[in-house]
């Protein structure tokens, strides 16, 4: 029996995958007959050619899933999911990059707590500098305690398992609890699953996350330009899960307005500074004209 399944989504992701899966066999801890590695295709232009190159790579072993349409992110995890047999299961972006021994002490811990449902490891922008992405406060709470919360625990590398939800870029599940929740919500194309997948499993488990900050991974959020567009979509994300779980699309624009209006003080600050990139400035002051202009929306009557 398999010890773990890796599930990795593509989608033209040539550049990427090759690496990623180097870096599993250079890091692997446990014998690479027990770890099962599942990729899904979602629909790239040339998947045979990848799926060749990487059974050249990996070896006759690996399963390899060209999926029936692109039904995002959490669709083709789902997908990989439902083929996988090991009892845990390893969520990997295909621009993830192990960097040291990788998965015997996860898999440990799960098999001596049998009520451990999820294990993050720490996020590396570089292999010697730390991400400020491995986890964030639920948007669920006031959005000033949310902001300063995540940015004093992401200083400090505090993790707190009740209020905060672990990066899934790379995360390690147990498949059975993921399962009794329902997986991915498909619904949701991509971007923004983790807090309303910490939220489910929450509720029906317990509390029962942990984050390794002496485990790391390379994932080099901090080159990537975030845009009015990106944070509208995690909006919109947000506005759908919350509407689940029965919070009013007021509050939870409201909530962003509270973590928009921190941010924007302390960019204040940093101007006042000359250490204010002004390009975020003023996507941070763009964010906030489209938040005003969706609460006005919706306070509207009949809108």
């Amino acid at each position: 029996m398999k010890q773990v399944s890796i599930i990795i989504v593509t989608y033209n992701s040539e550049k990427d995958i090759y690496d990623c899966v180097d870096s599993i066999q250079s890091h692997a801890d446990i014998p690479l007959e027990d770890i099962e590695l599942i990729v899904v295709d979602n629909c790239s232009r040339e998947p045979q050619t990848m799926f060749d190159k990487l059974q050249e790579q990996w070896g006759k072993d690996i399963i390899l899933i060209e999926n029936t349409k692109n039904g995002g992110y959490g669709q083709g995890n789902n997908v990989g999911i439902h083929r996988a047999t090991a009892p845990v299961i390893l969520i990997m972006n295909p621009d993830v990059r192990l960097l040291e021994p990788f998965f015997l002490k996860p898999l440990d811990a799960f098999r001596e707590d049998k009520e451990l449902i999820m294990y993050g490891m720490k996020m590396m922008n570089t292999p010697t500098h730390a991400s400020t992405y491995s986890f964030w406060c639920t948007t669920m709470m006031n959005g000033y305690l949310r902001t300063l919360l995540t940015g004093l625990c992401t200083r400090m590398d505090w993790y707190l398992q009740r209020w905060m939800y672990l990066s899934g870029s790379c995360f390690f599940v147990r498949k059975s609890m993921f399962e009794a929740v329902g997986l991915f919500d498909e619904e949701v194309f991509m971007y923004g699953e983790e807090d309303d997948i910490r939220y489910r499993l929450a509720q029906r488990f317990g509390y029962h996350f942990r984050y390794d900050k002496h485990l790391h991974y390379l994932h080099p959020m901090e080159q990537r330009q975030l845009t009015v567009d990106y944070e509208k979509k995690l909006l919109e994300v947000d506005l759908y899960h919350h509407q689940k779980k029965g919070r009013s699309p007021l509050a939870t624009l409201r909530t962003y307005l509270q973590i928009n209006t921190t941010l924007l003080a302390r960019a204040y600050i940093r101007k006042m500074l000359g250490r204010q990139d002004e390009t975020d400035f003023a996507k941070l002051k763009g964010f906030r004209s489209v938040l005003k202009n969706m609460y006005k929306d919706y306070s509207t009557p009949n809108s």
